[in-house]
């Protein structure tokens, strides 16, 4: 059965936080470094949706804690980095995720949760449906194709900036 079509331009400010139970898989140096049954996505106005895992999704010996300045959303609160890799540290991708340790009261589900930017990954799906990564460095959305942007980070829409 088709998923329902999602405008990101009807997501919310502030934005949504929702548990999913989905199959997540995350390849890189082709293994599967990353895979949960659960999920979290946070939809907010003109993204597409960033999902986080739990730390446990992760296999042994592929998340590194980054070097480097967190960063600060208004919503969320400080996010920490990781580098990614691949079990035997082969593949390494820096600052390709982030959690929050201690995120707002208003987003605490997220604690310790690990998102990652999909286009630093081989693949990374999304019950069952190959992801495209949002545009641009800055954002980590998932993009699938319930998804209808336009969505921030793409240079044919500036004014989404």
């Amino acid at each position: 059965m088709a998923k329902e079509k999602e405008r990101v331009s009807d997501y919310p400010r502030p934005p949504l936080v929702e548990g999913i139970e989905g199959e997540v898989m995350v390849h890189l140096g082709g293994e599967v470094i990353a895979q949960s049954s659960q999920y979290i996505r946070v939809c907010e106005t003109f993204h597409p949706p960033t999902i986080y895992l739990p730390p446990s999704a992760f296999q042994a010996g592929t998340l590194h804690a980054a070097t480097g300045r967190p960063s600060y959303c208004e919503w969320k609160g400080v996010a920490s980095y990781w580098d990614l890799s691949t079990t035997q540290g082969t593949a390494l991708r820096q600052r390709a995720g982030w959690s929050y340790g201690q995120p707002t009261a208003r987003f605490s589900e997220l604690t310790n949760w690990i998102s990652l930017y999909p286009g630093l990954m081989e693949a990374c799906y999304l019950e069952g449906e190959r992801v495209m990564a949002q545009p641009g460095n800055f954002y980590g959305g998932w993009i699938t194709s319930a998804v209808i942007g336009p969505f921030k980070g793409d240079p044919n829409h500036p004014e989404l900036i």
